[in-house]
């Protein structure tokens, strides 16, 4: 069983000797296009050498395993994710921002949804996001365990939303059909199910929203979620502040 504080990030880095043909940074890239494409199932060390041209080998000695493979490539799209600075915007800007930015990273590269939580999330990027994140908490006055756990809320609602984004998007696409045709189709099995019952009129009620686009959907109902989640932080944070 892996250990799971062995970390590519903890171990020193290999000696480089020669000029290889191939780089770290190139490797982890491309390994992204391959996860983006087919999921963590479809990585292996082998078609991803086949991809770059090299074999299996050649690639083991930048990256040990395809689990530190998995660790590195986490890192750099979390890179994507900006976290304005604490002088730079309100906490609660800032905190929309970074939020929305993971919440649209996680939907670009689905997979890192699975992998959260199995190896440590270390890595310079992680933990530039982190930092940040804790600086916008602490300016708004949160402090020790009450600042973790704002930020583990916040952190629930954005993972929650966009694996179920993700789902629903992946099941969507395998469907072949358009989501508004396959809530259509459904439609005859919930009124013979429903029928005289209140349930029903739950679903009737959403028929408005079943004309917006699914993206739509989400996306507001990310937002809402969210602005929620501030504004009870934040009443939480001033009745603190009034007490002391």
């Amino acid at each position: 069983m892996p250990d799971f504080t062995d970390s590519v990030w903890t171990r020193p880095a290999r000696a480089r000797t020669g000029q290889p043909a191939l780089s770290r940074e190139q490797i982890v890239r491309s390994a992204i296009e391959l996860l983006d494409a087919e999921g963590a199932a479809g990585l292996s060390m082998r078609r991803l050498g086949a991809r770059l041209g090299s074999g299996a080998t050649s690639l083991y000695w930048h990256v040990a395993t395809k689990d530190d493979l998995l660790e590195l490539a986490v890192d750099e799209v979390m890179g994507e994710i900006y976290v304005p600075e604490a002088g730079d915007a309100p906490w609660r800007v800032g905190i929309s921002v970074m939020a929305n930015g993971t919440r649209a990273m996680l939907l670009r590269h689905p997979w890192v949804i699975g992998l959260l939580g199995t190896r440590p999330t270390i890595g310079p990027n992680v933990l530039r996001m982190s930092n940040r994140t804790v600086a916008l908490f602490s300016a708004a006055g949160f402090r020790g365990p009450d600042l973790s756990h704002a930020s583990s809320l916040v952190t629930a609602h954005v993972i929650g939303a966009a694996t179920s984004e993700a789902a629903v998007v992946a099941a969507v696409r395998r469907s072949g059909q358009p989501a508004a045709e396959m809530r259509e189709s459904l439609r005859p099995y919930m009124e013979k199910a429903a029928e005289g019952l209140e349930a029903y009129d739950s679903w009737r009620q959403q028929d408005g929203v079943a004309e917006m686009h699914p993206e739509e959907v989400f996306a507001e109902s990310f937002g809402f979620g969210l602005d929620r989640i501030l504004d009870g932080l934040e009443l939480w944070l001033n009745s603190q502040k009034a007490a002391d």
